[in-house]
């Protein structure tokens, strides 16, 4: 069974207090006191109570104090002015608390009662295209609130959603065609074919016209075109898959825009026999703008003017068949934040067409990846960075220190580094790519966190010690279990807030909260057996903590450094 947060148990207490008075529960939210030289919690309910009963703050501050202070669990509650409660709880019951969270298989993390049947759509590689550093963002970020999500217990799919049909597949097709060619093609043959193919698309009509042909045929279930384009998939998610596994990131649903197009014509004459759908200059919209817009929303294109189906189309048959086949409580995209109006318009469509089921759609924007010009990314040449060539460079990079004795194990390193450097900014606002900043094992970095995971690890294996129970008496492990009981606060408000990075910054606090109480509270030289097994048991909370947000954030930690 989940321990119930600490600041959860506070807040029904003095909610009771809150009730006694015939005031509203909820007012008794307590909270971290943002003073922790003057009080450890807080509170602030009554000055809401009393504009709400146009009474003095205070007074009621003072009443809920009365009430609460004979209560053991707590050492003492102050109201002051205007009408704050300042609350500190007895060292029993926080270390009664403590010790729970030790004893807890998920280390006090927080717990859903409530799980969610989750779709998150993320990484959206492109056959025949290299994945470049555009990938990086959404598949680090979209696995990373994958591990988030089940950790807290909600029932999560992840689908990798491959771009695999339409035109681009017609113009390697047809290239191939010309070309007479019979042996099959690699995929750095592929990647340089397609972009040739499409430059000379729109040179010339008749070319682009043998594309629209292909892609006709292959939909009308050609062998041959069939054949080729799964020789295409199958080459590019070798690829793809290579590149994840160095990032420890899987998918449980393989499917791409294909597995959909068997859908698109008869939704298509659905909505256009039910109206939802209407003609406009030959093509075929759904209207989805609202009267409370601020902004203009253009209508989702459902069918262009030449018949052909677009991505909106593909992205809402792909709600279609998921709300039909896993009935999600959440439909979760994870995609560049320049996309926003496309998922507005297609959510919206979804919603209005009545595809959307009970699911909630979301859009997990982020910022671009820039060089140290504050411009995206590139190569020294200017082209789009590879994935696998940014990965290498961080490995690399690891490596180098490896070499100077600074480190170990350069590939679980530099990958730490590249991903912790993506996660630990909030995701919207992008990030400067600096290598070296990335790798240093000081500083808020995963190589950091990796370490002070490994030197915890190490501190209690090399102890003869046995763990003990956790009993707080001084203000240095007061403080390090104060940053403890953060963490299934952080987790929620990751949750709550689709952002990897909160637990990024809990983790690094952590850190260095442990710094600061081994400096001050040492084991193997602590007064007494009980006071040296106590910190021990302390130290395993700490440890399980780190572990538990590093695996969050899809970064292995190495048995050494």
């Amino acid at each position: 069974m989940a321990v119930t947060p600490l600041l959860e148990q506070l807040s029904t207490i003095v909610g009771e207090a809150f009730a006694q008075l015939g005031y509203p529960a909820e007012r008794g939210k307590v909270v971290i006191s943002t003073r922790w030289d003057l009080a450890q919690f807080q509170c602030n309910g009554a000055m809401a109570v009393a504009k709400e009963a146009k009474k003095n703050p205070l007074e009621i501050a003072e009443a809920v104090a009365k009430i609460l202070f004979p209560d053991t669990r707590f050492a003492r509650v102050a109201a002051v002015a205007p009408g704050f409660l300042n609350i500190d709880i007895s060292d029993k019951f926080f270390s009664a608390h403590v010790q729970a969270m030790a004893q807890d298989e998920h280390f006090g993390g927080f717990r859903t009662d409530e799980p969610l049947n989750i779709i998150l759509d993320y990484c959206g590689p492109n056959v025949a295209k290299p994945m470049h550093v555009g990938h990086l963002r959404s598949s680090v970020i979209g696995n990373s609130l994958y591990r988030i999500f089940k950790r807290a217990g909600h029932r999560v799919t992840s689908d990798i959603h491959l771009g695999d049909w339409g035109l681009p597949m017609g113009m390697l097709i047809a290239e191939i065609k010309r070309t007479g060619r019979t042996e099959p093609v690699t995929l750095e043959e592929l990647e340089v074919m397609y972009p040739k193919a499409a430059a000379e698309c729109k040179e010339d009509p008749a070319k682009l016209e043998e594309a629209r042909a292909a892609v006709q045929a292959l939909q009308d279930g050609n062998e041959e075109y069939r054949a080729l384009w799964r020789h295409f998939v199958d080459v590019s998610v070798k690829k793809v898959i290579a590149n994840l596994e160095r990032l420890d990131i899987d998918f449980d649903l393989w499917l791409g825009e294909s597995d959909v197009q068997n859908v698109i014509p008869p939704m298509v004459e659905e909505l256009k026999g039910n109206g939802k759908a209407i003609a406009s200059e030959g093509a075929w919209i759904v209207e989805v703008a609202e009267p409370t817009d601020k902004n203009e929303i253009p209508p989702m294109l459902l069918v262009k003017s030449d018949g052909a189906a677009l991505y909106s189309t593909t992205d809402l048959a792909t709600i279609k068949q998921r709300v039909e086949e896993y009935n999600p409580d959440l439909i979760l995209y994870v995609v560049d934040q320049r996309q926003h109006l496309h998922f507005e318009q297609v959510f919206r469509a979804a919603r209005k067409v009545g595809y959307a089921g009970k699911a909630k759609l979301e859009h997990k924007g982020y910022g671009t990846v820039n060089g140290k010009d504050g411009k995206p990314f590139k190569t020294r040449t200017g082209g789009v960075m590879k994935l696998e060539d940014l990965i290498q460079l961080c490995v690399d990079a690891a490596g180098q220190k490896e070499a100077a004795g600074e480190v170990n194990e350069a590939e679980a390193i530099g990958i730490a580094a590249l991903k912790f450097a993506d996660l630990s900014s909030t995701s919207i606002s992008g990030y400067v790519f600096d290598v070296d900043k990335f790798v240093s094992t000081e500083g808020k970095t995963g190589p950091y966190l990796q370490y002070a995971c490994v030197r915890v690890h190490s501190l209690m294996e090399k102890s003869d010690i046995p763990l003990g129970r956790i009993s707080l008496t001084l203000s240095a492990e007061r403080a390090l279990a104060h940053m403890a009981i953060r963490f299934p606060n952080a987790m929620r408000e990751a949750i709550d807030a689709r952002e990897p990075s909160i637990l990024c910054e809990f983790a690094y606090e952590l850190a260095q909260a442990f710094s600061k109480f081994y400096a001050a509270c040492p084991i193997a030289k602590a007064e007494d057996a009980t006071t040296a097994a106590s910190r021990l048991g302390l130290a395993k909370l700490v440890h399980g903590q780190i572990s538990a947000c590093l695996d969050m954030l899809g970064i292995r930690v190495p048995e050494r450094m």
